[in-house]
């Protein structure tokens, strides 16, 4: 406990530069006078660690002073190995960079868990089921935009025409294999898949990144307006103890997460089940997923929507196109 304790002091120090006694404290969850223990021990050992006096006084590490990675624990290191996206890191344009960083992590691991162990034991495919690999060229050049601050100039497809596009590069994101770049654009923050850029050039001016901005908590609240916004609607459905045992596989989370089922089934054992939908024309896709499985309840016109297609697929397969 104590050795971790003096870990994390070092890289506490390095990491902030200066620190009070209780700041360290309170991060340690010690005494006061642990603290001062540990400090005293670390200067025995040839720590450079000195103290500043005064209201505004703590400690500081003597300029130019690193801590060693290897004193990671083997728990601390095999926990960063699963959180490295080695394919990611490489279509970022930071593919050597993540290889020597795995270098050094193996070195702080015992030896039952070297080359081959971790990568043994724990595979990471990010991308979704059934989705084929995107051209991501432009993805290292967005990288390095993101980093340095620089604004971009890009050529962007959208479905119905292309546009030209300056924008101010705050982030980026990846969601089930696909990669998307959050920015500043006319003086709102929109979300662009990378992907579709067809042409970008790093500018060689510099923006002052909004100090206010989280991207997780504006990534978080954008896709909830974009579920939403995709299934503004309500539908009441019957669906077949079948049916109901996949849900789970036939509905996008957003609407599975906001299913109402009744408690209670009908003789035929069937449960009603209340859910938001899009378009009348989108919903009876989705609905037609379950087959004979499923009944639409209301609204009328989506009832009436399934009973047309329905009535054409008889046709189709009847032998009647027309």
């Amino acid at each position: 406990m104590r050795a971790s304790r003096l870990l994390s002091i070092l890289t506490t120090l390095q990491a902030k530069g200066h620190v009070t006694a209780q700041a360290l404290a309170d991060e340690c969850e010690v005494s006061l006078r642990t603290i001062y223990r540990d400090v005293d021990a670390l200067s025995a050992a040839g720590i450079p660690i000195y103290s500043e006096r005064g209201s505004s006084g703590g400690y500081r590490l003597l300029d130019g002073y690193r801590v060693r990675l290897n004193g990671l624990s083997s728990t601390e290191a095999e926990a960063l190995f699963l959180a490295g996206l080695t394919r990611q890191a490489a279509d970022m344009g930071l593919g050597p960079a993540a290889v020597s960083a795995r270098k050094k992590l193996l070195a702080a691991l015992p030896e039952n868990m070297r080359p081959g162990a971790i990568r043994a034991r724990f595979h990471l495919d990010a991308p979704a089921w059934f989705a084929e690999g995107e051209t991501l060229a432009h993805l290292p050049l967005v990288a390095d935009a993101v980093w340095n601050e620089r604004p971009i100039r890009m050529r962007y497809q959208r479905r119905e025409a292309e546009k030209q596009r300056r924008v101010e590069p705050l982030g980026i994101v990846l969601k089930g294999g696909v990669w998307y770049l959050v920015a500043q654009a006319g003086g709102s923050t929109r979300t662009y898949r990378i992907s579709r850029i067809r042409e970008l050039d790093v500018l060689d001016d510099r923006f002052e990144y909004p100090k206010a901005f989280d991207l997780e908590a504006y990534w978080t609240e954008s896709t909830r307006r974009y579920e939403a916004g995709l299934h503004p609607n309500q539908a009441e459905i019957r669906l077949s103890p079948w049916a109901i045992k996949v849900m789970d596989e036939f509905l996008p989370p957003y609407v599975r997460t906001g299913a109402v089922v009744s408690k209670e089934a009908d003789e035929q054992g069937w449960r009603r089940v209340t859910l938001s939908v899009g378009s009348v024309a989108h919903a009876a896709m989705e609905i037609l997923r379950f087959g004979a499985d499923a009944e639409v309840v209301g609204p009328p016109e989506l009832r009436a929507k399934m009973a047309e297609v329905v009535g054409s697929l008889a046709k189709v397969y009847a032998g009647d196109r027309k």
